[in-house]
C-alpha cells in the first residue's frame, strides 16, 4: 500500500513549547485559507519572534465588528490604521532601547522591528463609520457594517426521530 506522506526531515527541528507550535500551525491555516504566503515559521528564523506580532482580538456583534489589538512600546505617530477594500491593515514600527549602568558594567540594548497584520472583515465598510482609539498600547477599531452585511438571525427547528 502506498501513502502520500512527505518524506522524513534528516534533521530533527529544535523542539518547541506545545502553544508556540500550535500557535504557529494556527496562523499557517489561516494563511493557507486567506491565500496569504505562509511567513509564521519564517519570523523566528528572521530574527522577529512573536513579540513583534500585536496579538489581536476580534468580536462580531449583529451590527459591528470589534478589534483590538495590543501592541505595547508603539507611540501613535508610528502606528498606521487602513482599510484595502474589505481588509483591515495595521502596521507599525516598535523600537525599544534600554540602558543599565552599575557598578561594573554598562548594559545598552535596543530592539526594532516592523510588523503588519490584515485582518478580512467580509464586508467594504463605509469610511466615514469606522471608530479607531489608541491609548496605553491598546488599539481599538469598532467598524459598524453596512445593511447589507447584516444577516438576520434566524433559529432553525431540529426534529427528532
Amino acid at each position: 500500500m502506498q501513502t502520500n506522506l512527505p518524506p522524513a526531515p534528516s534533521k530533527r527541528p529544535e523542539p518547541q513549547h506545545f502553544f508556540e507550535q500550535l500557535q504557529q500551525e494556527m496562523e499557517q491555516l489561516f494563511d493557507r485559507f486567506r491565500g496569504y504566503p505562509p511567513v509564521a515559521n519564517a519570523l523566528p528564523r528572521l530574527g522577529l519572534g512573536n513579540s513583534v506580532l500585536p496579538a489581536i482580538d476580534m468580536a462580531e456583534t449583529e451590527d459591528a465588528v470589534e478589534i483590538t489589538a495590543d501592541i505595547p512600546g508603539v507611540d501613535a505617530d508610528d502606528l498606521d490604521v487602513s482599510l484595502n477594500g474589505d481588509m483591515l491593515v495595521i502596521k507599525g514600527e516598535k523600537s525599544d532601547e534600554r540602558t543599565e549602568d552599575k557598578k561594573n558594567y554598562h548594559l545598552t540594548e535596543r530592539s526594532y522591528g516592523s510588523f503588519q497584520r490584515q485582518i478580512p472583515l467580509g464586508f467594504t465598510p463605509a469610511e466615514d463609520a469606522i471608530d479607531g482609539h489608541f491609548a496605553d498600547g491598546v488599539l481599538k477599531v469598532t467598524i459598524p457594517k453596512p445593511d447589507e452585511a447584516k444577516t438576520p438571525h434566524r433559529k432553525i427547528a431540529i426534529k427528532g426521530k
